[in-house]
């Protein structure tokens, strides 16, 4: 019985933490080594030694020729800015290893800057005295009237560039045929110049965006771009940023995401950076900046803050129309747990049109027909019965055939392990679902002593996917409030996953013979992703997921070949995004944890 358990812990043990880290924590435990995390910041400590800009690559940079050499302007609101750090804003434009930009300085200030008669040599620096304050945003369309460059940059008074931070935009700028909009990762700086809680960002990511203004700094904005959309609007301050990030993106054309520490973001006794809070006015701003959003984009939504995590804002979209949602619940026996997973939806689901299509695959227990008999009246649930050849559990199968058989407008994929905790779970999921760029939509599922199960999934994980944020306490804040964010995900899981009914046509149903088990949901998402939807993760969905217990642990031989074979399939048909790295999960965090843990090698 002691190898029997053994296994079936390592089995249990690689479906919740994947392959590298199951393996690690066998070897670790079998040579007696203790576990010792690295915190965050020694984990950004190793990361900036080994990402530093040695004196080679400055030189390198400085004699680089591009074929198209933009000029940058850098903008900046100032007022009443500290003479020191004034001095080392200026000296991190000078220090630029790429030498074509401009810095436009609209001061509005009771008086005028004393230093800048150090910098009046250098012609790429232009200032103005506007002999009152303007407030933000009209000091910041001050200094970008100045600005004769092809592209307008966006820095505070206070705050650094990298020293490589315009030659890496310049470096994008030449990577495509046309950019109009690039921003870049960033961290904070203290006055004793350490550098710390370095912000990771994904690639571009709207219904993320809408959300939560991660871009924040370093953004760099074409200027045909901001004369289309406008420049900042003092009616958001507090939140202007926000609004002309959003402006800019709903009609940009080609926008990147340069992943790299290019902005300093100063942290000291008058700035707001190190204190989430400090500016209530400016998330009430933010509730009307997405309100403004959505007005633009023509979508109807009731917008909020979300909890208790500032600048994360929650959006209600509207249901149009009463459209039909089959759910379809695959099922063999463990009769307890589908009956408790039904009761949940019939009790706690606010909205009403839908169906449950239970898809009976091969049960033996009397109790479970016995339920089947029982609950057959109810008209929101019907049995759907396959008998699979052979026995062989196909979950691609049992959920094609249920797709193939209902009806619903849009169909959810729900485990018989599951109970609902959002009673409003079908109304958020189908707002976000019925938008035609939206591919598959997911929620937050919790173990049973809720710590979360699921949160959006990682591709690339252990080398293959895997769930984010594993074992998060409830309540327990994530990297960025990411646990609470409304987010981009390359995939969800597929024990709580709903769609438009039609999309599983155009990707071509799920893959019944490469992934007859492990891994369809994933491929499902990535086919999604490949056709252009984006898929979502809401982490205002809440369910229970008692993960494992209908099927039990993968210990057999049989099944740990199948698994094998199923990984197999798995790389070799998504190897290019494997390689590329998955865009809403940044390069420079490790695989091998699931909580955007730093690369250190």
């Amino acid at each position: 019985m002691g190898l029997k358990n053994n296994f079936e812990k390592f089995s249990y043990y690689l479906k919740r933490y994947g392959l590298a880290t199951t393996s690690k924590k066998v070897i670790k435990r079998a040579l007696h080594i203790k576990e010792n995390r690295k915190t965050n910041q020694e984990q950004y400590e190793i990361w900036m030694e080994n990402n530093k800009l040695t004196e080679e690559k400055i030189e390198a940079q400085r004699n680089m020729k591009f074929k198209y050499e933009p000029k940058i302007s850098v903008v900046v609101p100032m007022y009443n800015t500290e003479k020191v750090f004034f001095k080392e804003l200026v000296e991190s434009l000078k220090n630029q290893t790429y030498a074509k930009w401009e810095l436009c300085l609209a001061d509005g200030s009771e008086v005028p800057n004393e230093l800048l008669k150090d910098y009046m040599d250098d012609e790429r620096i232009k200032y103005n005295f506007l002999n009152s304050n303007l407030g933000i945003s009209e000091n910041t369309n001050r200094a970008i009237e100045m600005a004769t460059g092809d592209f307008i940059g966006f820095l505070d008074h206070d705050d650094l560039l990298s020293q490589d931070a315009l030659y890496e935009v310049v470096t994008a700028i030449n990577s495509q045929n046309y950019v109009d909009f690039i921003y870049t990762d960033e961290d904070k700086i203290d006055e004793n110049k350490e550098r710390f809680e370095p912000y990771f960002k994904p690639d571009f990511s709207p219904e993320t965006l809408e959300c939560n203004n991660y871009i924040t700094h370093f953004v760099v904005v074409k200027k045909t771009l901001i004369k289309e959309v406008g420049m900042l609007n003092s009616e958001f301050n507090g939140a202007q940023d926000f609004d002309f990030v959003l402006r800019c993106t709903e009609k940009a054309e080609n926008i990147i995401h340069i992943p790299k520490i290019l902005y300093h973001w100063r942290v000291h006794r008058n700035s707001t950076a190190n204190v989430a809070d400090a500016k209530p006015y400016a998330f009430e701003a933010g509730v009307k900046v997405v309100e403004e959003h959505l007005k633009r984009t023509n979508k109807l939504g009731k917008v909020q803050n979300g909890r208790d995590i500032p600048g994360i804002y929650r959006i209600d979209y509207e249901v149009i129309g009463n459209p039909k949602v089959s759910i379809i619940i695959p099922n063999k026996d463990n009769v307890k747990l589908l009956k408790e997973a039904i009761n949940s939806i019939l009790e706690n689901t606010t909205y009403q049109n839908y169906e449950i299509v239970v898809v009976e695959n091969n049960s033996t227990d009397k109790e479970t027909f016995k339920y089947y008999d029982e609950i057959k009246d109810n008209s929101k649930v019907k049995i759907l019965k396959i008998d699979e050849a052979n026995g062989e559990f196909n979950y691609s199968r049992l959920i094609n055939l249920g797709v193939k058989n209902v009806d619903g407008d849009f169909i959810l994929q729900l485990n018989n392990d599951i109970k609902i905790i959002s009673k409003d779970w079908l109304e958020l999921m189908i707002g976000y679902s019925q938008q035609k760029e939206i591919g598959a939509v997911g929620g937050r599922l919790y173990y049973e002593d809720k710590t979360i199960q699921h949160a959006g999934i990682i591709v690339g994980l252990s080398g293959i996917a895997g769930n984010m944020l594993v074992n998060l306490p409830y309540g327990e804040k994530a990297y960025f409030g990411r646990e609470a964010a409304t987010r981009n995900v390359a995939a969800v899981t597929g024990a709580c996953l709903l769609c438009r009914r039609e999309l599983y046509e155009e990707v071509g149903y799920m893959d019944e013979e490469n992934f007859k088990v492990a891994f369809n949901d994933v491929d499902f998402c990535l086919k999604l992703l490949s056709k252009g939807y984006r898929n979502v993760y809401i982490p205002y969905v809440e369910l229970y997921h008692y993960e494992s217990k209908t099927r039990g642990y993968e210990y057999s031989k049989e099944k740990e070949k199948r698994f094998n074979r199923e990984s197999e399939n798995f790389k070799h048909k998504w190897n290019e995004i494997l390689e590329k790295g998955d865009p809403y999960y940044n390069i420079n965090f490790t695989r091998e944890t699931c909580n955007f843990d730093i690369r250190t090698s």
